[in-house]
């Protein structure tokens, strides 16, 4: 599962780790686990973490280990019908007026 479309027009690291983060949204994941998810070396990780912190759109727990959760703003409503981007904008009417 992939992070809103509202929250993909960020820095490609930082999408990358909501990706991450929403694909396992209940059990969080370490740094180091989102250092291995994302194809990005630790400075950068660390800046797009930093940023997200700051926006809001993550949270950290640190009781036994540190986790990273994605906000739940972040996370797509799993009942909200998916769009076709290769759909043109008559074909995707078309789907909602049921013709």
């Amino acid at each position: 599962m992939a992070a809103k479309p509202e929250y993909r027009d960020r820095p490609d690291v930082e999408v990358a780790l909501l990706d991450a983060l929403v694909d396992r949204g209940d059990e969080g994941m370490t740094v180091l686990e989102l250092r291995a998810a994302v194809d990005a070396d630790i400075d950068a990780v660390e800046e797009a973490l930093s940023s997200l912190k700051a926006d809001s759109l993550i949270t950290v727990e640190s009781a036994e280990r540190v986790r990273v959760y994605p906000h739940d703003r972040v996370v797509p409503d799993p009942d909200a019908p998916v769009a076709d981007d290769d759909a043109s904008f008559v074909d995707q009417l078309r789907d909602r007026l049921g013709l």
